[in-house]
């Protein structure tokens, strides 16, 4: 089978290079005002490499802090390389746990959406949002691997005589 709009297998690895320091960055961010600007300017006056403070980092972004971008687009960047990337065997039966997997993620996504909406408020609330921008492919992922993981199961059981 075909399959034109997947990456190639070794994507997963790296999407997994990428998601895993971009989670850890945006929960640093999230919860411990983490500020990966501050800290590259930090690092370079301590080189001399940045004398003056027109040179500011924070002046070129015109933000505070871009901490919290930069992991979300790691993050997404990451998620989509480990759901997308073709299995080493890809075929009808693979296909079809991909679409299965995907229609399920959708589901839960919605179903985790309408109960945060029910019962959070103001900043929980859009904390369960931000949260909620990663369900749909961390759930994916997690649905996938475990049809993967019981269809591999299930082509070497031994069969049982009787």
């Amino acid at each position: 089978m075909k399959t034109k709009w997947l990456f190639p297998h070794s994507y997963r690895l790296i999407g997994w290079f990428i998601f895993v320091p971009s989670a850890l960055l945006g929960l640093a961010a999230l919860y411990g005002n983490f500020d990966v600007i501050s800290l590259i300017e930090a690092l370079f006056r301590k080189k001399s490499l940045v004398q003056e403070k027109s040179l500011s980092l924070n002046a070129f972004f015109n933000s505070d802090n871009m901490t919290d971008e930069i992991a979300a687009i790691g993050v997404i960047v990451g998620l989509i390389f480990i759901a997308f990337s073709r299995e080493e065997v890809e075929d009808e039966m693979i296909s079809q746990l991909r679409l299965e997997a995907l229609q399920w993620s959708v589901y839960a996504n919605y179903i985790i959406l309408a109960i945060a909406i029910l019962v959070f408020y103001d900043g929980a609330f859009f904390t369960v949002m931000i949260y909620n921008m990663f369900t749909v492919l961390l759930v994916f992922i997690i649905r996938f691997r475990w049809l993967m993981f019981g269809n591999t199961l299930l082509r070497y059981e031994k069969p049982t005589e009787s």
